[in-house]
């Protein structure tokens, strides 16, 4: 029998404000157990919820990239079940009015295209977080994360494969990322997601007994927890067993998942109304001030790189894909947008090698946009040759200083005087019979050889297409 997987995402994304989305508490990260969360976070008697603004204009930003419907009057609702890390014994969500709903994104897939709907995206309180690394047989509690605010982004059950889910997932965190909503941080758990995964038999219409992993943190292991997952549900039912609708989790370790809770459904967690929070109201000013303060998305810029720019589409998708790196190349071809293309080289080259190479992030880079954008220049203009380019590429990065004054001190300008270098290949040539007659004779590679040695009698200054030309020259006679 052949199987059809289908798949839907829940993607949870931490929003980037400064405190709290119902507190005036914190949500910087890393700071000491529980020294971030305050009455209302913990839910003591005699406190009130007060919604962060910042949340919502967050939110409504993501709707509108994502083509939404912003709901005009939304509502929070509290979420009741019992959990360690909850101590109110309810989470702050929407349920029934969602502040963004029926919104959609493109993913590209093997070179195809394909729409993903999403159902809606609401905002919520998150939980603490259990510790279990540090207690021998117990466990402990941080409170700290308790209240950051979360936009929950839930998708249609159209995905197909694990690797459309990475894509979707992929796409999702370069949208918020570029919208600076999220920061998008997966190992601090800024942007996580649970993947809800069943099977069914090729062409049937109803959808078989899924099972939710919760909390995959990487691309890499959502692909991998999802194709796992697939196995197991085909295997128990060839082998004449029935699914069972639970939480799982994944083990990257043994990669597998495995169970970890039987799997609520709505109704198990008796929604209702929070009293102590007023609906929260959107008019159509605030959209249209929102929509007017929204930056060009991933797509359009990638597009405007290719048509505008002339970079190919997969140097346009480098560049394009991280808000940092984007920002960056477009800071260092301010000055010259005709040498985009060569700045688009060295940005993926010696750039991006020069970064990962002591792990910093392009906004750490200690050759500013400008300074790149010079150091071009002077290859463009026949200051530098590609060799010598590199040379002070290195002296930039280890000094942080500008490529004019390092030519300027280490006299490190390109050679172009025809006469100066007429001279160096005659000497070479005289220098080398046995070369010049092996060339003669057709053996075409020596001229490496040749053009090699007149650039180390320069000092590696000569220009090269020039040095290749005069020895042509001088070897044709």
């Amino acid at each position: 029998m052949q199987w059809e997987t289908v798949i839907g995402l829940e993607i949870h994304a931490q929003l980037a404000t400064r405190s709290k989305i119902f507190s005036g508490a914190s949500t910087a990260y890393g700071a000491e157990p529980n020294t971030q969360a305050c009455a209302i976070d913990l839910g003591l008697p005699g406190v009130l919820p007060v919604i962060n603004e910042q949340a919502i204009a967050m939110a409504v930003r993501f709707g509108l990239a994502i083509d939404a419907h912003i709901t005009p009057r939304s509502v929070f609702a509290r979420k009741n079940y019992f959990y360690p890390d909850l101590p109110k014994g309810y989470q702050i969500s929407q349920y029934e009015a969602p502040i963004v709903a029926q919104g959609r994104i493109t993913i590209d897939v093997d070179g195809q295209s394909k729409t993903i709907n999403i159902t809606r995206a609401h905002l919520e309180e998150d939980a603490g977080k259990s510790l279990h690394e540090d207690f021998h047989g117990a466990s402990g509690i941080d409170l700290n994360r308790a209240g950051t605010p979360l936009l929950e982004i839930v998708s249609e059950p159209e995905m197909r494969s694990a690797a459309e889910a990475a894509a979707y997932m992929r796409e999702i965190h370069r949208l918020v990322r570029y919208l600076g909503i999220c920061d998008g941080n997966m190992q601090e758990g800024s942007f996580r997601c649970d993947a809800n995964v069943s099977v069914r038999p090729k062409g049937q219409e109803a959808f078989g007994t899924r099972a939710e992993i919760k909390n995959l943190n990487s691309f890499r292991f959502i692909e991998r927890a999802i194709e796992f997952e697939v196995e197991r549900q085909v295997e128990i039912i060839e082998n004449g067993g029935k699914v069972v609708q639970e939480t799982r989790l994944y083990d990257p370790d043994k990669d597998e998942t495995r169970p970890l809770r039987s799997k609520e459904d709505a109704h198990d967690y008796r929604y209702f109304p929070d009293p102590d929070l007023l609906p929260v109201t959107v008019s159509a000013e605030d959209i249209a001030a929102i929509r007017a303060s929204m930056p060009e998305l991933p797509r359009a810029k990638l597009a405007r790189f290719v048509e505008t720019l002339g970079l190919s589409p997969e140097e346009a998708s480098t560049l394009a894909n991280d808000p940092d790196t984007a920002n960056y190349f477009e800071l260092a071809i301010a000055a010259q947008p005709a040498q985009a293309r060569q700045v688009a080289n060295w940005v993926s080259g010696e750039l991006f090698g020069a970064l990962n190479r002591d792990n910093l992030g392009i906004a750490a880079s200690p050759i500013k946009p400008a300074q790149l954008g010079q150091l071009v220049e002077r290859i463009v203009d026949g200051t530098l040759s590609g060799k010598l380019a590199k040379q002070v590429f290195a002296t930039m990065w280890a000094s942080g200083r500008d490529a004019d004054d390092i030519i300027a001190a280490e006299g490190l300008r390109q050679v172009s005087d025809t006469h100066l270098i007429e001279v160096a290949v005659r000497d070479i040539l005289e220098q080398n019979p046995d070369q010049v007659e092996q060339f003669r004779a057709g053996k075409e590679k020596v001229l490496g050889f040749l053009v090699g040695q007149v650039m180390k009698k320069t000092g590696g200054k000569a220009n090269p297409a020039l040095v290749n030309q005069l020895i042509k020259a001088a070897l044709a006679n």
